[in-house]
């Protein structure tokens, strides 16, 4: 296999894998090939027996701040999913339960930004840890659409997901894990040692039983109809694009994409436009 070039890998403790995002520069930004690497890996670490789980995380300042609009998501996609419609709204579902279906347990660990599509990333894991000071949020509701996965209401509840959806707004790691999004929030000096951790304890239990242990959990879940209601979301995800003002976004974004994003969150002071760089 042709060694990955925008994730790192490495094995911080007896059992567990680590991929780390490497795409500082754009703040991981998600393009196919990561994706691809991501996926390559998880699913190598699946059928490695030494391997009992597997930590997500990101290089420099982010966890992950979304898709690579800068790149065509049509090309080189890591699988195939059917055209038409809403297909990168399914293409990205199915890729979230490619993670969901694996034996083995994933845990991320976020800091700084995790948006749009890094959300998507996160809640396909297993488990969530965050940074206190994470930002968590979906600002792509402002001006284009509702998220690919919605997984927002199963994760935070009604009316914290309400709220995100119709402003748009980023919620800190400790709200995060107040609400649902996340397991447990730490300042981030000590995020990778309690990440660490939970990883070590999970590689102490036979990957056998986790694997069942995992799919209990997500059984019920899916009882309660979490897996139909999330692709069910990409038939909404897929109207939108059809709406004028999305239509009028995608031509902005032609014309230039800091230009957009900026104008985009402008008046709300936030994201790229906020006073302090984060």
């Amino acid at each position: 296999m042709e060694a990955p070039k925008h994730i790192l890998i490495d094995s911080p403790s007896d059992g567990v894998s680590r991929i780390t995002l490497n795409r500082p520069e754009s703040r991981n930004a998600l393009n196919n090939k990561l994706r691809g690497e991501i996926f390559s890996q998880l699913e190598e670490n699946d059928l490695d027996e030494s391997i009992k789980v597997t930590i997500i995380r990101g290089a420099g300042k982010a966890f992950c701040a979304g898709y690579d609009l800068k790149g065509n998501n049509n090309e080189a996609r890591p699988f195939h999913t059917a055209g038409g419609d809403g297909s990168w709204a399914r293409h990205v579902v199915d890729g979230a339960f490619r993670m969901w279906d694996l034996a083995k347990p994933v845990i991320a660990q976020v800091h700084g930004y995790c948006l749009a599509g890094g959300t998507e990333l996160a809640t396909a894991c297993d488990l969530i840890y965050v940074a206190t000071d994470a930002k968590i949020g979906y600002p792509v509701v402002r001006s284009m659409s509702p998220p690919d996965n919605q997984f927002f209401p199963w994760m935070v509840g009604m009316r914290n997901a309400m709220e995100m959806m119709l402003t748009g707004d980023a919620i800190s790691g400790e709200d995060a894990a107040k609400f649902g999004f996340a397991n447990r929030a730490y300042n981030e000096e000590i995020l990778e040692d309690e990440v660490l951790k939970i990883a070590e304890k999970i590689a102490k239990i036979p990957s056998d039983l986790e694997q069942m242990n995992k799919r209990s959990v997500h059984r019920q879940m899916e009882l309660m109809g979490m897996r139909a209601a999330i692709r069910q979301g990409t038939e909404i995800q897929a109207l939108a694009f059809h709406t004028k003002s999305t239509r009028a976004h995608f031509k902005e974004l032609a014309a230039g994409l800091t230009d957009a994003l900026s104008s985009r969150d402008g008046k709300f002071g936030d994201y790229r436009t906020s006073k302090k760089e984060d």
